[in-house]
């Protein structure tokens, strides 16, 4: 088997706990690299309770390592297991670095948190650095306020791992709209090695089941989505208050609560929502695209992953930004706004959740203008530029040694991609 026709493959961590963004981000790019290469396989590393919900396409698995929960107070704490977290994060650790040990990648892309929850990628990074294997950090197009941003990453002793055991750093998104690494004390070569892609582009897949709440609504209607749902009770509380507050709202509403919300609120919100014959609800979908094909507009928190989902489908938006704990959503809906790509409600601002406010705003949502009518060049080249700085890494794939089982013998899979083996006997 030629080195250009064996399988290769690519490892991903999500550290998801408490969200849908980073399982979505990385579902996605997984999906696009199956796709552009059948002999591409993706494993992802991901705590995300959600992540078995999705589909992924052929060549795609998953690990998922014991959930683990972040509290008020900052601290985490184990998710299911009636074990400390400290026993938790071991186990995570060492799931992780044994993933990578016996998958042996040929490229490993680590989301947004260079070296893991409360460092857990570390000893994963130090094996796979070793042994040759290119390491990249994916980040999203902001992280947080530049000052929190630097404070975090000083405590975690961030920038030397970014220096010494990264060889890329890949931003998903554009200097124009953000540059993430504002603010951040970086040597000139962190500077060098990074790149911005753009956004990347989301598309319905081939065979996309539309709820059947769209079908239940007369006319066009809005939809209104909280991502994960934890942190969106006071976004639903709004705009159910704008419908009470004004009911000829002439546009229906699709609320997704997000599978993160607590039972209690959902269940007061059904109650409110179900006076209104024009609103429908439900607690998730893991096609949120089709849905937001065919609304009108778009009422949503801003999180990374709704706002390419936005921008992909051209659909005009208010985006009502969270500010605690981080400031991340609201530093991109105050970018995108001011070049005109979407509108913003500052709850936080003089009127706050003023009823007549959201309600002013939802009757205004569907003559606002199209993100698309504003030209930001490479706006959504995301996809197709990870796929490239991708080829480009696996053209030289650098696996390290074969991992020997208990008995002397090599793994099977591991002799097969072994160039010592002559190219008649690879085949397995």
């Amino acid at each position: 088997m030629s080195a250009s026709s064996r399988s290769k493959r690519v490892l991903i961590y999500s550290h998801d706990s408490f969200g849908l963004g980073q399982v979505s981000r990385c579902r996605t790019i997984a999906n696009a690299l199956v796709e552009a290469d059948e002999s591409v396989s993706v494993l992802i590393l991901s705590g995300s309770p959600m992540i078995g919900s999705y589909e992924f396409h052929s060549g795609i698995d998953f690990v998922r390592v014991p959930g683990v929960v972040k509290q008020l107070s900052g601290d985490y704490d184990s998710a299911n297991l009636r074990v400390g977290v400290e026993h938790t994060m071991e186990m995570r650790t060492r799931i992780i670095r044994d993933t990578a040990d016996i998958f042996r990648p040929d490229l490993f892309i680590v989301d947004k948190e260079p070296l893991g929850l409360r460092g857990e990628v570390g000893p994963a990074l130090h094996l796979l650095k070793e042994r040759g294997t290119p390491l990249v950090l994916g980040l999203r197009d902001v992280m947080d306020d530049p000052a929190a941003l630097a404070q975090e990453w000083e405590r975690k002793k961030i920038v030397p791992a970014l220096r010494d055991l990264y060889d890329e750093i890949w931003i998903y998104g554009l200097p124009q709209i953000n540059k993430p690494l504002t603010g951040i004390d970086v040597p000139p070569s962190v500077r060098h090695k990074t790149v911005y892609t753009g956004y990347l582009h989301r598309e319905l897949p081939l065979h996309a089941d539309v709820p059947h709440e769209i079908e239940e609504i007369d006319g066009p209607f809005i939809l209104v989505t909280s991502g994960g749902g934890g942190d969106g009770e006071d976004l639903v509380d709004w705009v159910l208050a704008a419908y009470e507050h004004d009911p000829n709202i002439p546009y229906g509403a699709v609320i997704v609560f997000g599978p993160f919300m607590s039972a209690t609120a959902r269940e007061s919100f059904k109650d409110r929502a179900a006076k209104f014959k024009n609103i429908r609800t439900l607690t998730f979908t893991n096609n949120l695209g089709a849905l937001m094909q065919r609304a009108a507009g778009v009422v949503a928190m801003g999180g990374y992953n709704t706002f390419c989902e936005i921008l992909s489908f051209d659909k005009r938006a208010i985006i009502v930004p969270r500010t605690k704990p981080r400031l991340e959503q609201f530093i991109r809906a105050r970018a995108a706004r001011n070049i005109g790509l979407v509108e913003m409600l500052d709850a936080d601002g003089e009127k706050g959740r003023d009823p007549q406010a959201m309600a002013t705003a939802l009757r205004q949502l569907p003559q606002q203008g199209l993100p698309s009518d504003v030209v930001v060049p490479g706006l959504l080249d995301g996809i197709g530029n990870v796929w490239r700085l991708v080829a480009k890494q696996l053209m030289n794939p650098h696996r390290g040694p074969a991992r020997l089982e208990a008995e002397g013998a090599a793994d099977p899979a591991d002799v097969a991609d072994s160039p010592a083996v002559p190219p008649a006997r690879a085949r397995t």
